[in-house]
């Protein structure tokens, strides 16, 4: 039988997507009240050409069935409430615990849709955003590094034209080498996964180009190093009051460490230090809706895009509601 035509078959006949009870609304939004539970995830989607979804997912259910709770189509505040609020209050309020990512929008989606439950921020976020504010000075000393060895071969090229002059011949230029046989702009741009791993996973080679990088570059293994300080204290299975003086000596460091673009990572903890140290009562991260999210990215891989959005919905909803 025909693709085309088994999937036809499949969508008009054999399931009973043309009888959902959600399919009038199902492009707009799907709700599931029934698959609440007292620890939720929140997250965000794209289906297709750009279009974003807000996902609430419950952990109990491991990405499986009963995992999806709700699917609303857009990030704003005002339209992801109304969908959630759909659910009866006396559900909503049982709710302990949400874990989102950084977005204000996001946690003010959380709070209004379950006033009771503890807004918690993923750890994974907070680190990601540390880790690329080191990336970022690694950039910057990468653009020094590149006009630097651009300033050397105009420079030698003004030697060769007044050689050529005074009949003089010169050497072909070559570019510095370190120990292992690189130049610097090759070791800065071969350093992204150095500063964005930690340095448990190097292997030999990347070993050997970050103590090149950090003897060149100092303040970049100083800013690494304090990434890799707040990474310890996520890791560590301490108390949300621990937490918060070893955060607050890390804090301290890093702002006397004085670079611009980690200050703004300050500036995130100011902003969120309470919904941060939350993640030290329960150690919930969302890790789930993370895993859920890749899941819906192969479905639709599997479709070949999004053309249906109301179908694509069902079929989900089908396997994970």
């Amino acid at each position: 039988m025909n693709g085309q035509t088994l999937r036809k078959q499949y969508k008009e006949v054999i399931s009973e997507y043309r009888t959902w009870d959600q399919l009038d609304h199902a492009e707009e939004y799907i709700v599931f009240e029934e698959n609440l539970g007292s620890d939720l995830s929140l997250d965000e989607t794209c289906l297709s050409n750009g279009e974003v979804y807000t996902v609430l997912t419950n952990k109990a259910g491991h990405g499986r069935k009963g995992s999806l709770v709700a699917m609303v189509r857009g990030v704003a505040s005002e339209t992801v409430i109304k969908a959630l609020k759909r659910m009866s209050r006396h559900k909503r309020l049982k709710v302990k615990t949400v874990t989102t990512d950084l977005s204000s929008a996001m946690m003010l989606t959380a709070r209004q849709s379950f006033p009771r439950a503890e807004l918690i921020n993923d750890r994974f976020h907070v680190q990601q955003l540390m880790n690329e504010a080191v990336d970022h000075l690694r950039v910057r000393y990468r653009w020094e590094v590149l006009e630097a060895e651009n300033k050397a071969i105009r420079e030698y090229r003004e030697k060769l034209r007044e050689g050529k002059r005074n009949g003089h011949s010169m050497e072909p230029w070559e570019p510095t080498r370190m120990s292992n046989g690189e130049t610097m702009p090759q070791i800065m741009a071969r350093s992204k996964h150095i500063v964005l791993k930690h340095f448990s996973k190097w292997n030999e080679q990347q070993k050997i180009r970050a103590q090149i990088l950090f003897e060149a570059y100092p303040k970049l293994k100083q800013g690494y190093e304090l990434s890799m300080k707040l990474t310890a204290i996520f890791n560590k299975r301490i108390t949300a009051d621990s937490a918060r003086l070893l955060l607050a000596k890390w804090y301290n460091q890093v702002e006397a460490f004085g670079e611009p673009g980690l200050n703004r990572v300050l500036e995130t903890f100011e902003n969120h230090y309470q919904t941060i140290i939350n993640y030290f009562n329960e150690r919930l991260t969302n890790a789930s809706a993370e895993s859920f999210n890749a899941k819906i990215k192969a479905f639709r891989t599997q479709f070949r895009g999004v053309g249906d959005i109301k179908f694509f919905m069902y079929r989900l909803a089908m396997l994970y509601s």
